[in-house]
């Protein structure tokens, strides 16, 4: 890769952790940063897209805003990979698909479909009309399930389309998606995963059931702040246990 200094994020390798939970809501990582990081500093609140480092359990863990869609992560992503970041876990909200999917339950998300070119993710084909990779790194996300799952959270393993078009998902994409085996929607997931393979670093993804696709309720990081914090308890734990 050419590129060799971030510009967006405006913070030094030593400013940043090797293991980082990346969220789409500023005020989703300020919550996990204050929370539950001891001595969590600041290092970038450039374009908004703030980046906190600390320690969970003595070990430096970094949690990082991508903001909203593909094209937003993959910058993100990138410039905290150059910075020498090298396991990612997005913690984000998704709208469910399927009956059997409540607002509250947690998805771990092992697939994400999208369009060929979608999530931000065309220049990366080179041209081509082939999909890039789009799967979570099996081991990471095995130990991440195994440990929800050890806390009583009860999640889903499944796969999630990440849609370009949030105010798209009408009652056709909600059929088609659910017809072929995605159980959520949500925007990042699959470029997190093909940038995962093609940088070769590390990628799963946790996803908190916000709404029901089609539904009128809409539920913000305030209102799921206790199942939030749940959920990252846990995945720092994973990413901090890793050798």
């Amino acid at each position: 890769m050419d590129k060799v200094a971030p510009i967006h994020i405006k913070a030094r390798g030593d400013d940043v952790a090797s293991r980082v939970i990346v969220v789409g809501d500023p005020a989703r990582a300020t919550l996990i940063a204050e929370e539950l990081l001891d001595e969590p500093l600041l290092v970038n609140d450039n374009r908004g897209l703030l980046v906190y480092t600390g320690k969970w359990k003595d070990e430096p863990v970094t949690i990082a805003t991508h903001g909203m869609g593909g094209p937003s992560a993959a910058i993100v992503l990138e410039e905290l990979y150059m910075l020498g970041s090298r396991v990612f876990v997005r913690l984000g909200t998704a709208g469910s698909l399927k009956q059997n999917v409540d607002i509250g339950d947690v998805i771990v998300a092992g697939s994400a479909s999208s369009p060929c070119g979608g999530a931000g993710l065309g220049g990366y084909a080179g041209g081509r009309s082939s999909c890039l990779p789009n799967g979570s790194n099996p081991l990471l996300t095995s130990r991440i399930y195994e440990e929800l799952s050890k806390a009583g959270l009860n999640p889903i393993l499944g796969a999630v389309v990440s849609s370009d078009s949030f105010y798209a998902e009408d009652r056709e994409f909600i059929d088609y998606w659910a017809s072929r085996g995605a159980v959520a929607v949500e925007m990042e997931c699959a470029t997190l995963f093909a940038l995962s393979w093609i940088r070769d670093f590390m990628s799963a993804c946790v996803l908190i059931v916000s709404n029901i696709v089609g539904g009128d309720k809409h539920l913000s990081t305030s209102e799921l702040r206790d199942r939030i914090l749940d959920v990252a308890r846990v995945v720092m734990d994973v990413l901090v246990g890793m050798d």
